[in-house]
């Protein structure tokens, strides 16, 4: 039994946690704005602990749907589900169970939140299908990834404003950012196997696209920014992230295995910047109230 939880922990990804950071950054910028930086403790904690199981149970059901595809692909060969050493039923029950208790912690919630929790669930579990057919498969994965920000406001306000919505694209365009550093390191292998990625459709331009994005991504925060009425350490925290996209830039313009996958780790910092601009801009709002 301890093995068989190992190779589940695995298939979620409970050793790289990387997901769960850049699913859990724009949940907290959402959770920030909607309270005004004071959250109650029940939706702090069910919207963390959700994130972790979500992210898990998207992890396994992406392993299944890729299952025939990432065995021909070298970083994805020794999966646990790839490579055998579990059934697919089995990655298909790990994946409806955490979903299960991730709804179960969602229940006390309004009905808003339910309802947007199934549309959630939803585009989590569709969203590796749409490397088949979709240029763009990145752009989908930033709304599984931010659909997080809507339930926050849902669950806080009661309703979703423009500003959520804002936020939710500025989550697309930093996804489609980050996820195309992580798809150029698989290139070769997705182009032989003909899986659709934003480094695909990009080609040559894909350095150029990245750094649109995040171009993007900082201009919709500071659009946000400006609707919710936050400060000057919001906007430092957005120079920090410039910054940091800047290194990205670095990593990526010689298109090195290495350095793609580097600067895809490396976009925790990103969110985490963007965060601590947004917690010391109320920390300093409430001070001065």
């Amino acid at each position: 039994m301890s093995d068989r939880l190992k190779l589940y922990a695995r298939l979620v990804r409970l050793d790289k946690p990387i997901g769960i950071l850049l699913l859990l950054w724009p949940t907290l910028w959402a959770i920030w704005i909607a309270s005004d930086g004071r959250p109650a403790p029940y939706v702090l904690i069910v919207f963390v602990v959700g994130t972790v199981l979500m992210r898990s149970s998207g992890c396994a059901v992406n392993d299944w749907a890729d299952r025939d595809f990432d065995r021909h692909v070298a970083r994805t060969a020794e999966r646990p589900l790839t490579s055998g050493r579990i059934a697919g039923w089995e990655a298909l029950t790990v994946a409806a169970v955490l979903a299960l208790l991730a709804l179960l912690l969602i229940l006390p919630l309004n009905g808003l939140t339910l309802a947007l929790s199934v549309v959630a669930a939803f585009v989590a579990a569709s969203y590796p299908f749409t490397k088949r057919f979709f240029a763009l498969p990145q752009a989908y994965l930033g709304i599984a990834f931010g659909f997080g920000i809507p339930m926050a406001f849902a669950a806080i306000d009661g309703r979703v404003p423009a500003v959520g919505w804002v936020l939710l694209a500025a989550n697309v365009a930093w996804a489609v950012a980050y996820d195309t550093e992580y798809a150029m390191v698989d290139r070769d292998d997705d182009l032989r196997i003909g899986i659709r990625t934003a480094a695909i459709t990009f080609g040559s331009l894909d350095v150029l696209a990245v750094m649109l994005c995040y171009a993007g991504t900082l201009a919709l925060l500071a659009l946000a920014g400006a609707m919710a009425s936050l400060g000057v350490a919001w906007f430092v925290g957005l120079a920090a992230g410039a910054s940091i996209a800047g290194y990205h830039y670095g990593l990526i313009r010689t298109r090195s295995r290495a350095g793609c996958f580097k600067a895809f780790l490396h976009n925790n910092w990103f969110g985490a910047a963007i965060f601590a601009g947004l917690f010391v801009d109320r920390l300093v709002a409430h001070g001065s109230a």
